[in-house]
């Protein structure tokens, strides 16, 4: 195949060491970009050179992406196919399957599972492409094809949605590419019962990376009343009512997400025990505060305030925003969780920042367990933006 590709090169002070020990992206300024090099198609495969032009393996190419290269195979003589594709869905699948008694996770997290720019969230039989970056766009009806072939899953669905397409130069888009879906897919997790719009909700419909956290949660819920902010289809709240959990408030934006945790909650026999607040977060933990509302658990995990480096110091100050806004809230002796989705905040950062804020409350605090991602989220310890998900559990006195 090598003979057949186009061969990009890297500029002199690039680092191949760090690609050859597993970094798996080329940025713009460290590739030679000549007029040929512009010309390759968005999603197109190169054989990626050092300066002394000895080859480095197969890369996508991307001319309209800062990443403009991300590595597809070490090996040079690699072919992209469905026989390729086949082999990497099967490796994760064999992951999956010995992690989980049932067939709901996530199946492909991307660089990680070596299906760069993809993810794959699986819901028994129906699963979800977020094909985020241009290879997977082009190659989309061969990545479901080899995935219903190994996975045996008959509803595949595209969701082309968010930031990340964007960068790319992808346009957004939603199709479901074989199958059927009548509406919102049942899944079990931690006890629970959720409910994922695999079509129209957030992402690809549940987040199965905070499973763990969610957990770790329900030790906690016992007889508890629990408030979960920027709650979406009741993460933490319903699994902390499956943990024994007096009573859940959850609170979110979005008024579709908390009708789906509140069909959760009766799904479970718990809609007597569930309250759905909708509204602005930040506004209502100023209400809550005001109406002198007390829980003995609370969670707040919101969406990525620091998405990049240049948001860095804005989202640091919203997360100190948040556990200064609900660490008064909770009972003494009670507990906080905070979570963080940003790729930009290191967990150094976050804790620091979430300290302040619950000390700016008013509280003192003990920091009982730091949680990161479920393993079917495996990392690359070469890339940090796969580890991104921290959650941090405090106990509250004062």
């Amino acid at each position: 195949m090598t003979s057949q590709l186009p061969t990009v090169r890297l500029r002199p002070k690039a680092n191949a060491r760090a690609i050859r020990h597993g970094f798996p992206w080329v940025f713009a300024d460290e590739l030679v970009t000549d007029r040929r090099t512009r010309a390759i198609a968005p999603g197109a495969f190169a054989l990626l050179e050092d300066e002394e032009r000895r080859p480095l393996g197969v890369v996508t190419v991307n001319p309209n992406s800062k990443i403009i290269g991300r590595m597809m195979d070490q090996n040079p003589e690699a072919e992209i196919d469905g026989t390729w594709l086949r082999a990497k869905i099967a490796r994760a699948l064999a992951l999956r399957e010995r992690l989980y008694d049932q067939p709901f996770y996530r199946l492909v997290h991307a660089e990680a599972d070596g299906l760069p720019g993809t993810i794959i969230d699986r819901f028994g039989d129906v699963a979800v492409i977020q094909p985020n970056a241009a290879w997977a766009d082009r190659m989309i009806a061969d990545l479901a094809e080899a995935l219903r072939e190994v996975t045996g899953v008959s509803t595949v669905i595209m969701n082309g949605q968010g930031r990340v397409r964007g960068l790319e130069g992808l346009d957004e888009r939603t199709e479901i590419l074989s199958g059927q879906i009548a509406g919102p897919v049942e899944v079990p997790m931690n006890g629970a019962t959720y409910l994922a719009d695999v079509i129209g909700g957030q992402k690809t419909g549940l987040f199965y990376d905070q499973r763990p956290n969610h957990a770790f949660a329900q030790r906690l819920a016992k007889g508890a009343r629990v408030l979960d902010v920027f709650s979406h289809v009741g993460g933490f709240g319903l699994a902390m009512l499956a943990g024994g959990a007096r009573k859940a408030t959850c609170v979110d934006g979005s008024a579709a997400a908390l009708a789906l945790a509140g069909q959760g909650a009766e799904r479970m026999g718990m809609a007597d025990r569930f309250t759905a607040r909708q509204g602005d977060a930040f506004a209502v933990l100023e209400a809550l505060a005001e109406e002198g509302a007390e829980f003995d658990v609370v969670i707040c995990d919101p969406p990525a305030f620091a998405p990049s480096k240049p948001a860095l110091e804005a989202g640091l100050r919203a997360y100190e925003r948040v556990a200064r806004l609900a660490a008064p809230l909770v009972a003494p002796g009670g507990y906080l969780g905070l979570c963080s989705c940003s790729h930009a905040v290191d967990l150094a950062a976050f804790r620091n920042s979430s300290a302040r804020g619950i000390g700016r409350g008013g509280r003192r605090m003990q920091l009982l367990h730091s949680g990161q991602a479920g393993p079917d989220h495996p990392t690359l310890p070469q890339l940090a933006e796969t580890g991104y998900l921290k959650a941090l559990f405090f106990r509250l006195d004062g």
